[in-house]
């Protein structure tokens, strides 16, 4: 496929998770003006930080009278998932040049990632994927700064717009995307894996519960595939 192809690809695809992220995007901009948050503020974190439940913890930190240091060690944990995402995208990305792979890396998100890994997984050779990558990324950060437009002009007019559970939209989401992507069993048993963690390790502060849960997916996946690669010389072995 030619450059606009992959890129219109991208951001079609990227579609049903903009659905999930919308309100997501509403409730922070309601929540970042009932914390004292100017207009300008909320919009800024939106366009420079670019990263939902950061988002979510700075505005919650920021309330609480924490300190700039705090708040940014604070983002930075939440944050390191996206070192893993980076990690698995990079054998994809490294032959690109540092203008790319910067703009790349600043919108790479969990809904990116979703979307982008599977498309990096096709078997075909096509020479433009990082195309699909920005279609796809761009799409969802216009979305966000949209729908955090709309969370500070009308998310005010609602009361307690925060508690109506939308964030669940989200959720259902990347379980829809998730689970069809499931067809082997190191994948099955990495994702329960995870779960388990992840609901065991709730309590941790800083949503570290996530950063373990992640951690122990991956080393039971791997474990499990290299496993099956010995086997599988062990059985055609002469």
């Amino acid at each position: 496929m030619s450059r606009s192809q992959e890129f219109l690809h991208g951001c079609r695809d990227m579609l049903p998770l903009i659905l999930g992220a919308i309100p997501f995007g509403i409730i922070f901009g309601t929540l970042s003006i009932g914390a004292g948050l100017s207009s300008w503020q909320a919009i800024g974190m939106s366009a420079l930080v670019f990263a939902g439940s950061a988002q979510f913890i700075a505005v919650t930190l920021i309330t609480g009278g924490a300190g700039a240091l705090v708040v940014l060690l604070t983002t930075f944990v939440v944050n390191l998932r996206h070192a893993l995402y980076s990690a698995s995208l990079q054998p994809f990305v490294r032959h690109l040049s540092v203008r790319w792979r910067l703009p790349l890396a600043f919108v790479l998100t969990d809904e990116a990632y979703a979307v982008v890994q599977k498309r990096y997984a096709e078997p075909d050779n096509a020479a433009y994927k990082h195309w699909y990558f920005l279609g796809a990324a761009l799409t969802m950060y216009v979305n966000w700064q949209l729908s955090t437009l709309a969370g500070i002009a009308f998310g005010q007019a609602v009361p307690n717009i925060a508690a109506w559970g939308l964030d669940f939209a989200m959720i259902a989401t990347f379980v829809g995307i998730a689970v069809p992507m499931m067809r082997t069993r190191p994948q099955i048993a990495s994702a329960v894996v995870a779960g388990a963690v992840a609901l065991l390790c709730w309590e941790l502060p800083y949503k570290l519960g996530l950063v373990a849960a992640a951690l122990a997916g991956i080393v039971v996946g791997v474990w499990l595939e290299r496993r099956a690669d010995a086997q599988l010389q062990t059985q055609v072995a002469p």
